[in-house]
């Protein structure tokens, strides 16, 4: 069954239906869930959280043979906290990083324990600006780096990157329009998985439709 027909819904994948990885994610579902404070914030938001950790279950899918199940799991948990509690607010991202870590070990299972240095390795590298080119990273990280890059490239991408990081960085719509034509261009993945899933044609395609959007926005007549 190849990666395409195994596209799984948020459920399936919490439930871990294709035993893809060590145990389920119910426990830590229901915590971001009921408990985070961000779910509602413009961009760091439930739909950041989720979405990338669905992106990572497609990683961890195309990777099947690379990763081991507990890799899987870790990369997962990691990926469903790396922005809990964001702030929503642009900037010192380190303090955001600070607090998934603490709301991570607070709510941690007995069995998850000793892998809380790799999920933290994972959630630091998430960080941005990178504190560590996601070329140097482990695979694990990059997949997670790649799938947080890959946001500007989804459907949602205008009312989630153009007006949700304008509001949390206080930027208008309009400049935040520009700022991704600049960060398009310049749009450099790290793993084999997003590569494969975002081809450069697609950024290339997204560039235009970003510029024809300005062009009208721009447009006096």
């Amino acid at each position: 069954m190849t990666t395409e027909q195994r596209l799984r819904s948020l459920p399936e994948i919490i439930r871990n239906v294709d035993n893809l990885y060590e145990g389920d994610l119910i426990h830590y579902f229901r915590i971001v869930f009921f408990q985070a404070k961000n779910l509602n914030n413009p961009y760091h938001n439930f739909r950041h959280l989720t979405h990338i950790t669905w992106l990572c279950y497609q990683a961890c899918l195309f990777y099947e043979k690379e990763l081991s199940a507990w890799q899987m799991r870790n990369l997962l948990m990691a990926a469903l906290f790396h922005d809990y509690g964001h702030s929503g607010v642009f900037g010192r991202d380190d303090l955001n990083i600070a607090i998934a870590i603490t709301s991570l070990k607070k709510c941690v299972l007995a069995k998850d324990r000793h892998s809380l240095p790799e999920i933290f390795y994972l959630i630091r590298a998430s960080e941005y600006p990178r504190p560590i080119p996601p070329e140097k990273l482990e695979l694990g990280a990059q997949i997670l780096c790649d799938a947080d890059l890959s946001q500007v490239l989804s459907k949602a991408w205008l009312q989630q990157n153009i007006f949700g990081l304008a509001k949390e960085s206080g930027k208008s719509p309009l400049e935040m329009i520009k700022r991704q034509i600049f960060f398009l261009k310049k749009m450099k993945f790290a793993t084999a998985w997003a590569q494969q899933t975002f081809p450069p044609e697609m950024i290339r395609e997204k560039v235009r439709e970003t510029e024809a959007l300005l062009q009208i926005l721009s447009d006096q007549n």
